[in-house]
């Protein structure tokens, strides 16, 4: 402990010395003119705004906000760096032999700051734009990824650390990292899967018939693809699931279809033949329905209490709320032909029949 204080003391001595001979005026002027080079480049920033403010192209804006920040720290890294290195050289030469890794790490560590930043912003404008978002997202992952690795290589690289060694054991801790993280890895090959494949993208309806799974996609991410049910709950499906059920895509319909079942009654059979036409007539004129799509209207099935006939029809649009109101529409038309032809919709009914009644008995 008393030769830490001893340290100290004659640091600080050797330090009062040299700003006594002229080094604060030194370390005052790297001060003055990095404070000079921020304002320039501010005055500098004010004009590329209004530059960019009145160009036709909107990635001006995005690369000044990505790099305006990472700037203003590089500049301020740079005259604290001088400053340091200038005293460091007269008190201590073992700092001053660390000042230039510190250094070259931190402005590596700017370089990621500015590139995470650019790819977020134009992961934002090209969905904005109305590009593929599961597509503009898998990019953006990828690159940041491939961000974090250069940067990390780069650091590592820096601090003097062998590469080769590095990407050796990197290797092998691969190997026992694998076989720990199977459904990890397997999560990841799933979200590549759904990427290449692309069986659904964000925002559409999905279902699968294999699992209790529907809803709107939200996001797909390198381990999970986040699932909005119809309840408004978030639903978390990892993406190693995708390469081993069926997944429906309602959204990728071309159609809706309309297959419905309606009975007459028995006593309206005479008519059956007029509903059926009438029926098919008003589906061929309706403006909603899709007639290059199969279209049917047929007397299919004695039942129990009705005589059935179905109606098989494709509507125009695949939204769900515009479907049910197609459908309405054309159930109540063909509630009114019924009507029009004297008949009507059957009822489940059961018919009695009596053969004999016994004798009342005389009363004594």
């Amino acid at each position: 402990m008393t030769d830490i204080v001893s340290w100290g003391h004659a640091q600080f001595g050797r330090l009062t010395h040299l700003l006594g001979q002229g080094w604060a005026v030194e370390a005052l002027c790297i001060i003055v003119a990095t404070l000079f080079v921020t304002l320039c480049w501010r005055l500098l920033g004010k004009r590329i705004v209004k530059f960019a403010e009145h160009s036709q192209t909107h990635w001006d804006n995005i690369l000044w906000d990505a790099l305006n920040g990472p700037m203003n720290w590089f500049i301020l890294l740079m005259g604290l760096s001088l400053v340091a290195e200038s005293v460091a050289e007269r008190i201590d030469s073992n700092l001053s032999a660390y000042l230039p890794v510190v250094r070259q790490v931190l402005l590596e560590v700017l370089f990621a700051i500015a590139a995470w930043r650019v790819a977020n912003s134009g992961e934002d404008e090209f969905i904005s734009r109305g590009r593929d978002a599961t597509t503009v997202q898998a990019m953006a992952k990828l690159i940041k990824a491939s961000v974090i690795v250069i940067v990390l290589l780069t650091v590592f690289q820096s601090l003097g650390l062998s590469l080769s060694g590095l990407l050796a054991f990197g290797g092998l801790g691969g190997l026992v990292i694998g076989m720990g993280a199977r459904d990890l890895i397997a999560n990841f090959f799933g979200a590549v899967v759904v990427y290449l494949d692309k069986p659904f993208r964000v925002g559409d309806w999905v279902r699968s018939p294999d699992r209790q799974i529907e809803g709107t996609v939200e996001r797909i991410g390198f381990r999970v693809t986040k699932i909005r049910t119809f309840d408004q709950r978030p639903l978390y499906v990892p993406n190693a699931v995708f390469t081993q059920i069926s997944v429906e895509n309602p959204s990728r319909m071309l159609n809706r279809r309309i297959y419905e079942t309606i009975g007459i009654r028995y006593q309206d059979s005479a008519q059956m033949q007029q509903i059926v036409d009438s029926v098919k007539e008003m589906l061929q004129a309706h403006e909603a329905i899709d007639t290059n799509k199969t279209l049917m209207v047929n007397f299919t099935a004695f039942g129990t209490s009705s005589l059935d006939f179905f109606i098989y029809a494709f509507t125009k649009t695949i939204n769900w709320a515009e479907y049910h109101q197609i459908k309405q529409d054309v159930l109540l038309q063909i509630l009114a032909i019924i009507h029009q032809a004297g008949a009507d919709c059957a009822f489940p009914t059961q018919t009695l029949h009596i053969e004999s009644l016994p004798e009342r008995a005389e009363p004594a």
